[in-house]
């Protein structure tokens, strides 16, 4: 447990908040009484209330460490793996890589109908960077958060996509991509597209304007969405099973059975969530190589 005088919502509030780096404003009372100065301060947040005051431009700290050190470690391993690849039936960790490159190759084939080659690429960066993300969920939600507050780092959050800064992040990136796309491939006809569809008549501009905006916004909303939401409610439910060992020892075969029953789901769930946002990936950009 985070800490043996915490009561369970207590404990969930500790373990559902980012380590979070920011400005707090002139005058703000920090929970050790203190006030800061005219100037601001830039800090690491301790509580909800300074994460709050921080505002928009506040750092999650942890997310943006794992993801970007997860990311490291997939360049790292499949370069890794690149520069040992042979002629030969392969084994082991080139064995696996061979297959997911494979995988991510033929769902490339299958779904994108357009000629570009970055998209296979990019289907296996997300692919596997949201896989290893996702991965992290499968550690003991105490393990690491108690290490670091054995080094006086009070708040850690492990799985960069239980962030919704994470998963909205990357579908934005996606959004880009398509933009850049439709304006590339179809030119003005992306605006044809956006102004005369699916009533193709000019008194019907303001309706279909309105209803293809909205269905655009909507795919990189949903898509970083349904990536947080799922991953959120995994981790949600590790941390309350996590909190029934703090009720007593009649609890703790019960406990104990429901997080490795949980445990065993949610391995079909990582996966599968990568899949999902690698698929929607390739088919947003596919339609946006699509010139009618």
């Amino acid at each position: 447990m985070a800490g043996s005088t915490q009561t369970v919502a207590e404990y969930i509030t500790h373990h559902l908040t980012n380590l979070t780096f920011g400005k707090l404003p002139n005058g703000f009372e920090r929970a050790d009484g203190s006030f800061v100065g005219a100037d601001g301060a830039w800090v690491f947040a301790n509580g909800g209330d300074e994460i709050s005051a921080m505002g928009f431009y506040a750092i999650h700290v942890d997310s943006m460490m794992w993801s970007i050190a997860l990311g490291i470690i997939f360049c790292w391993v499949f370069r890794g793996v690149a520069k040992k690849a042979e002629t030969g039936v392969p084994s082991g960790l080139v064995n696996a890589c061979e297959m997911t490159v494979e995988f991510v190759d033929n769902t490339v084939r299958d779904t994108f109908h357009g000629h570009n080659k970055l998209i296979a690429p990019l289907g296996l960066t997300v692919f596997v960077w949201v896989l290893l993300m996702n991965l992290m969920d499968l550690v003991p939600v105490d393990l690491i958060p108690s290490l670091f507050m054995l080094l006086g780092v009070e708040y850690q959050k492990i799985v960069p996509t239980t962030d919704p800064n994470i998963t909205l992040g990357m579908a934005l990136g996606v959004f880009i991509l398509m933009l850049y796309y439709s304006i590339k491939v179809k030119g003005f006809g992306f605006v044809k597209e956006l102004t005369m569809t699916p009533f193709n008549h000019w008194l019907f501009i303001p309706v279909n304007l309105f209803m293809e905006i909205v269905g655009l916004l909507a795919k990189p909303v949903s898509l970083g969405l349904r990536l947080f939401g799922n991953l959120y409610a995994g981790e949600m439910i590790f941390i309350l099973i996590a909190a029934l060992y703090g009720a007593g020892v009649m609890w703790m075969l019960p406990a104990g059975l429901l997080q490795v029953g949980w445990a065993i789901f949610h391995i079909l769930i990582i996966p599968l969530q990568a899949f999902i946002f690698m698929v929607l990936t390739i088919v947003y950009l596919s339609m946006a190589h699509e010139d009618h």
